[in-house]
């Protein structure tokens, strides 16, 4: 454990962000698993619905910097291609 009153808050602080952080990824991964259930389930209404927030959250993410921006692109081009393949 730290001594140093500085160090101590560091090990606040970082553990705060990688809360924040851990919650952000998990809401993207929610997000996802939304779009993929909805395209499993071939319905292409509740699929772009889906899709639109999806892109929004990751996005997010991505301004923040959780994400790098050709990791959240490469989602949502994913996720769109999948959307787009819908009859």
């Amino acid at each position: 454990m730290a001594n140093i009153k500085s160090a101590k808050k560091r090990i606040l602080v970082s553990q705060k962000r990688a809360d924040r952080n851990k919650a952000i990824r998990s809401s993207v991964k929610t997000a996802i698993k939304k779009v993929d259930a909805a395209v499993a389930a071939n319905d292409k209404a509740a699929a772009n619905e889906a899709l639109l927030k999806a892109v929004s959250t990751i996005d997010k993410a991505a301004r923040k910097g959780i994400y790098h921006k050709n990791n959240a692109a490469r989602k949502v081009s994913r996720l769109t291609t999948a959307v787009n393949k819908l009859a």
